[in-house]
């Protein structure tokens, strides 16, 4: 079977998969953290394969930027692969005081911006939310690894640029909003409505109130504790 999209045939993609939003990341991440990697997606260079990871049959797809994108690639798989679970893995700005660069934050939920959930034609406004037993197991996964992680509320902004003078980041953060990203909430929507299982885990790349940033290459490469927190989160899925 295909989908517009997905080249992939049933039974390619394993029960968890990992999303990174750069097609580069998933290949690097394939390439230095899978066993016997293989792709089995690649239709618009959006990279998608399955391996292994202390045994355990693990896939890693690409979403792409922003929250159209990872809606189309996250109801795919959840839809017409049989699915289970999706994490996130990216980058994120963040915007409280006590997160540092490369520190993890594991969303617990995702307030956002967008219209998206238009789509579902809700009565009201929804909450998007991670799945509890993902959450807990990534929790467990990144004390175990001795990570730096904050876990909370998170932004999912459809918008990267804000006019000169915008206070909308400063009231986010005045509301306890740990970081800001593009994706979550949208996956989140679409992980409640297919009756499926989603959770994002982010490197802090950069800082909104603190001078630092990580270069395009370090975003890219340098972000293990991250992918291995996800990996173990996928194992722990299978227990």
């Amino acid at each position: 079977m295909s989908t517009p999209h997905n080249s992939a045939k049933t039974g390619d993609f394993a029960k968890t998969v990992l999303m990174p939003g750069d097609p580069l990341r998933s290949k690097f991440i394939a390439e230095n953290f899978l066993t016997d990697p293989v792709l089995v997606n690649n239709v618009r260079g959006v990279q998608g394969y399955t391996g292994t990871w202390k045994g355990t049959k693990v896939s890693v797809m690409a979403s792409g930027m922003g929250m159209p994108a990872i809606g189309i690639y996250s109801w795919e798989l959840y839809k017409f692969y049989d699915v289970e679970s999706i994490i996130r893995v990216g980058s994120a700005g963040a915007m409280v005081d006590d997160l540092n660069l490369l520190d993890l934050v594991i969303a617990e939920g995702a307030c956002t911006d967008t219209n998206y959930a238009s789509a579902f034609e809700l009565p009201g406004t929804f909450a998007p939310v991670a799945d509890f037993k993902l959450l807990s197991a990534a929790v467990e996964s990144a004390k175990e690894l001795g990570a730096k992680f904050k876990v909370g509320n998170i932004l999912s902004s459809d918008n990267f640029y804000l006019p000169a003078g915008s206070k909308r980041n400063d009231i986010w953060r005045s509301m306890g909003v740990l970081a800001v990203e593009m994706e979550s909430a949208a996956l989140y929507m679409n992980a409640a409505a297919c009756g499926k299982r989603a959770l994002c885990i982010c490197s802090i790349s950069d800082h909104l109130y603190k001078s630092g940033e990580l270069s395009p290459e370090e975003r890219q490469t340098g972000f293990s504790q991250m992918i291995e927190t996800a990996l173990n989160t996928a194992v722990k899925m299978e227990e």
